[in-house]
């Protein structure tokens, strides 16, 4: 099954993120709690972790873009 990622909720006043660095590349596995991207906010730089085991499929984002809460950042093939 698919897991589509998306960014979660950072903060009450956090609308928008700039993405810094993937963590994790396409075909790689992950496990749940491993972080996936580093983004940055106005005030802070945060690791988004995985909350699905799988491998990544596809990366949606790229480093420099700057994305909404809620926007899709990559599927995941999760395990069964």
């Amino acid at each position: 099954m698919i897991a589509r990622v998306v960014l979660p909720r950072l903060g009450d006043t956090v609308d928008e993120v700039v993405i810094i660095e993937w963590l994790v590349t396409a075909g790689q596995h992950v496990e749940i709690g491993m972080p996936l991207i580093r983004v940055e906010t106005d005030k802070v730089e945060v690791d988004v972790e995985s909350q699905h085991a799988g491998i990544v499929r596809e990366l949606f984002v790229v480093e420099g873009d700057e994305i909404k809460t809620g926007s899709a950042l990559c599927d995941i093939d999760t395990v069964q």
